[in-house]
């Protein structure tokens, strides 16, 4: 049998199988080996990155780097320049893995990653799903994610798709109508698990829920749902193992590092300890004692190409008394929740849409720093932004292009530049508000 999945990540430059070997590597380490393990990446991946890295060496400056604990956390803001800038001694652009982060948080980003690193990447997602009997090589995947809607980088996703063994749902309109549509290939086609954005997963389970189906009696070859990007409340996950009948399974990543943490068979949300190192700091950014809430920071243990090192993800968890070691357990996250927004045509978008939408004012020069958008009539949104320019009438009206094809036309928008943005109590931008 032909391993479509593996042989796509060979042919776009991934080590692939190097990086399966390192990482089942690291699963057998005892428990002493590991401590050892991680002390040597983290003073491995620093001094890498002091010496091969003029930024971070710059965002370092005379901090001492003896003591682990005093090494300065980076957020979100301290990659807010060009990523040229950003990339270690030895790497380009065109030798790298290059993304942009959704922006969930209001503050986007674009970064890379080594291409090692993000193969280790995908052997740690290959693992976990492993987990539940799911191998990307022969398991086909129904897709709850955004697509570019541009020709060229929609035929890309769908090439991708393709190899990756997956058929892809677009969120952007998640009516009626079209649910039924999706539910029709569901009944066509012989899917072995769901994965996606949680608040579209469950707008397809409160539309099998109105029409009482239960998604295995069409489908009986679905074997597991994992979700992601968004906030699982219990309910939600109640109404979807209902109404899929089959385990529903919650992820927590961040598309710059890896899967942070995923839901193990036994229910625990298991953190990734074999490609990242996570801690949780109090408000001087040191460690807290497990059981106690605190800010998530997190070191990439691989990535050479860029530093993310002691990086305050924006999230607020805490880590279970019980953990340990390579067994370490989030017991709880606080955030990362979107809102759904519904339109006069009766559409019903995400609120991660507005990735899509605010993805033409993403500039690398980093001009645009934070954003939120309000709903605040059934066609009204505002756009509050914090710039170091004002966006130009070419940049407004390329955003109302986006807008008009991703969520409908005849919405009014307003742009609004704020020298700073509203925050939570707990400091963290939500990145849609559904006002109405």
């Amino acid at each position: 049998m032909i391993r479509f999945f593996d042989w796509s990540l060979r042919l776009n430059g991934f080590q692939i199988k190097e990086a399966i070997a390192e990482f089942n590597s690291i699963l057998s380490l005892s428990e002493s080996e590991y401590q050892e393990f991680i002390e040597n990446k983290k003073r491995e991946i620093i001094a890498f990155h002091l010496k091969n890295n003029d930024y971070y060496r710059k965002f370092i400056g005379d901090h001492s780097v003896k003591n682990w604990n005093d090494i300065p956390v980076m957020t979100k803001k301290d990659f807010q320049k060009s990523l040229s800038e950003r990339l270690s001694r030895g790497f380009t652009e065109k030798t790298v893995f290059k993304n942009k982060t959704s922006g969930s948080s209001g503050d986007p980003f674009v970064f890379a990653k080594d291409k090692y690193a993000h193969a280790i990447t995908w052997a740690s997602i290959i693992y976990r799903f492993g987990w539940y009997g799911i191998d990307f090589n022969k398991s086909y995947q129904a897709r709850f994610y955004g697509i570019p809607l541009d020709f060229i980088g929609y035929t890309k996703e769908r090439i991708k798709d393709f190899f990756g063994g997956r058929y892809r749902f677009t969120i952007f309109d998640l009516s009626d109508a079209v649910l039924e549509k999706v539910l029709q290939k569901f009944k066509q086609k012989k899917f072995d698990y769901i994965n996606g954005y949680t608040s579209s997963i469950v707008l397809f389970a409160k539309f099998l829920q109105q029409r009482n189906i239960v998604l295995t009696n069409v489908c009986p070859t679905l074997k597991v749902c994992m979700v992601t990007s968004e906030m699982l409340f219990e309910e939600d996950k109640i109404l979807m193992e209902k109404q899929f009948g089959i385990p529903i399974v919650n992820e927590y990543g961040a598309s710059e590092l890896d899967l942070i943490a995923f839901q193990n068979p036994a229910g625990e949300w298991q953190v990734n300890t074999e490609t990242l190192f996570v801690e949780i700091l109090d408000e001087n950014n040191q460690p807290v004692p497990n059981g106690t809430e605190g800010k998530v920071v997190i070191t990439s243990l691989f990535n050479k190409a860029h530093p993310f090192i002691r990086y305050d993800i924006g999230d607020i968890g805490i880590l279970d008394e019980k953990s340990f070691g390579k067994k370490t357990i989030l017991k709880k996250l606080i955030g990362r929740t979107n809102d759904v927004a519904i339109l006069p045509s009766g559409k019903k978008s995400p609120g991660l849409t507005f990735y899509y939408v605010t993805k033409s004012i993403i500039e690398d020069d980093g001009n645009v720093k934070e954003f939120i958008i309000k709903q605040t009539k059934i066609d009204s949104f505002e756009i509050h932004y914090v710039s170091e320019t004002e966006l130009t009438l070419v940049q407004i009206d390329k955003i109302k292009q986006a807008i008009d094809l991703y969520l409908e036309p005849r919405l009014h928008f307003t742009f609004h530049r704020k020298e700073s943005l509203e925050r939570t109590a707990r400091g963290k931008l939500k990145q849609f508000q559904r006002l109405l």
